[in-house]
């Protein structure tokens, strides 16, 4: 199943789903399983891990753990649409989410790890989906989403953050 196989794109979540590319979810989803282990990117990662580009922004630890966390939800949301449950799923405040972890005492290492161990369990989730299951949908967010839209929101989710290390935070270390 493609992205171009999504039969509903869902507003809000669409702008994650079309930063993946139009290849096979598990495929895309095994693409970006290392997206933070890269070595140039890993280092630049290392350099930066406590610092925010302003005030009241997310450190990158926080940024990852905000990844980590959205995987485990999407995988959760999807389990249950892919099993035809149809009660509506709420939203969740990442800034809470954001502000009740221990990302600051925990080393960027340890979260690229979670982040690998999370990945493995949501492809091995997304292996067990037939093309039927793919295409239920449920209700999250006040939206109607099917698992494999939710499965590219988890391609899509990470490179998004990674343009925004690039782009806001990578700077720091040249400054």
């Amino acid at each position: 199943m493609k992205r171009s196989d999504i039969q509903h794109m869902p507003q809000f979540f669409d702008r994650y789903i079309n930063l993946a590319p139009d290849i096979d979810i598990i495929d895309a989803l095994q693409a970006t399983a290392g997206i933070l282990e890269e070595h140039t990117f890993k280092t630049s990662l290392e350099a930066l891990q406590d610092k925010v580009y302003a005030p009241g922004k997310w450190t990158v630890k926080d940024i990852v753990q905000h990844i980590i966390d959205n995987e485990r939800i999407m995988s959760y949301r999807a389990m249950r649409f892919a099993r035809n449950d149809k009660t509506a799923l709420p939203g969740y405040d990442e800034e809470l989410f954001g502000a009740n972890t221990t990302a600051a005492t925990r080393t960027l290492e340890d979260l690229r790890e979670e982040f690998t161990l999370v990945r493995q369990s949501t492809l091995a989730l997304f292996k067990s989906f037939s093309d039927q299951m793919f295409h239920r949908e449920g209700v999250s967010f006040n939206q109607q989403i099917s698992p494999l839209a939710l499965g590219f929101v988890l391609v899509g989710h990470p490179i998004h953050h990674v343009n925004v290390l690039k782009e806001r935070y990578f700077p720091l270390i040249q400054a």
